[in-house]
């Protein structure tokens, strides 16, 4: 079985130069030291937006709740965003979604970083990038749900000065990510993904690109496999 890497390899000589280029230029600014949670989002514009604003950050995973409301994505606004995203849904009727989030993202190391006007909460530019942080926002009316609020390991306000209480989930979204990332592309904090992960990344982005991706791969293994079968044993 090919590698990531030799299979990436084997598949970019169906890519144009140009999205080659693109690959090898974007893929390494890529980041899951941050990641972005959406509860219950029903806005498309809103959904679409904070997608497009991640992916053009180097986000590269969303996770989308959808314990009440479908999450629905505008193309108009996305741009094709999504297609270079990773999202992970969490829609089962039987259980909380909310809760299967959180203990996903815990058990990978995530601290539950839970959207709030609190006094005492961290803010864009102070919170700590030592560890992982997943960034949890909440429906448009009612914020996060008491389950977040609950087990959040800190809280995150976005500085305000003027008379209306609170910003589009949209704008905070993008005030959150772009802030963060442009402290820990300053620092020394390791949020680049490992070669491996880059690796299976960039595979994931040919896989998307190259037409009948599929059956390229299964041509490439049967020749592999007639090749083991014609050398002759030692």
């Amino acid at each position: 079985m090919a590698s990531d890497a030799e299979r990436y390899t084997q598949l970019a000589a169906f890519i144009s130069d140009n999205k080659r280029s693109l690959f090898d230029r974007i893929a390494p600014e890529r980041t899951r030291h941050v990641t972005v949670v959406l509860e219950d989002i029903y806005q498309p514009h809103n959904a679409s937006a904070v997608v497009r604003t991640a992916e053009l950050l180097g986000v590269q995973d969303i996770h989308i709740i959808e314990n009440r409301n479908k999450y629905t994505l505008n193309p108009d606004v996305t741009l094709g965003s999504s297609k270079w995203t990773d999202m992970h849904r969490y829609r089962d009727r039987t259980k909380d979604n909310a809760q299967a989030c959180i203990d996903a993202l815990k058990q990978k190391g995530y601290r539950i970083v839970a959207t709030s006007p609190r006094a005492d909460a961290f803010t864009p530019a102070t919170i700590p990038l030592d560890r992982p942080m997943a960034f949890c926002f909440g429906t448009e009316l009612t914020g996060l749900s008491d389950t977040f609020m609950g087990q959040a390991d800190t809280f995150l306000r976005i500085p305000m000065y003027g008379f209306t209480e609170s910003y589009n989930i949209s704008v905070s979204a993008a005030i959150v990510l772009y802030t963060v990332m442009e402290r820990l592309r300053a620092s020394g904090v390791e949020w680049r993904l490992p070669p491996a992960e880059l690796d299976a990344l960039k595979l994931s982005w040919a896989r998307k690109t190259v037409h009948s991706a599929q059956h390229l791969e299964a041509r490439f293994d049967a020749e592999a496999d007639q090749g083991a079968e014609a050398d002759p044993l030692p």
